[in-house]
């Protein structure tokens, strides 16, 4: 099936199920977050005086690396929960690296940089994080992988009459 080609089964193209995961998963990380800290009463970088440079950056890191690694799932057609995992695991880390990279930008010293991203890592914040990837991972996979079609009314079959 050519990639340009309307799907035959109601199956979504790997672009557009791409699209869907990625804004999906944005939207999960960003109210799991702030959620999360609200209930925890936690800033998710508990290092005073870094700004939002680094949170920024793990945000920017995180999404690039799993609409990558979502779009390598897509096209060597991994299995859903294979694909999902791959996802997670890469994206949390990538926000942790970000959120390390964002530190220095910021202007930070090495161990404050280390104890910002740690301090994400091992916190309820990277679980947020991680079921974010992984939810929305699993979905777009399985928006690409379904061989369901989409509902009909009676009245839409020619051959119902």
């Amino acid at each position: 099936m050519s990639e340009d080609r309307a799907p035959e089964h109601g199956h979504v193209r790997p672009v557009v199920a791409l699209g869907l995961a990625t804004a999906g998963f944005i939207a999960l990380l960003i109210a799991g977050l702030g959620v999360t800290s609200l209930v925890l009463d936690a800033d998710v970088i508990d290092v005073p005086g870094l700004g939002q440079i680094p949170g920024i950056v793990g945000t920017a890191a995180t999404t690039a690396v799993f609409a990558l690694s979502l779009w390598i799932a897509l096209r060597r057609r991994h299995a859903v929960l294979r694909g999902a995992v791959v996802t997670m695991v890469l994206a949390t880390l990538a926000y942790v690296a970000g959120v390390w990279f964002g530190a220095l930008l910021a202007g930070a010293e090495l161990g404050a940089a280390g104890d910002a991203a740690s301090g994400v890592l091992f916190s309820w914040f990277s679980v947020v994080i991680a079921a974010s990837a992984f939810g929305s991972a699993a979905a777009g996979i399985a928006l690409v992988r379904t061989d369901a079609q989409r509902p009909r009314w009676r009245w839409e079959d020619p051959f119902d009459e």
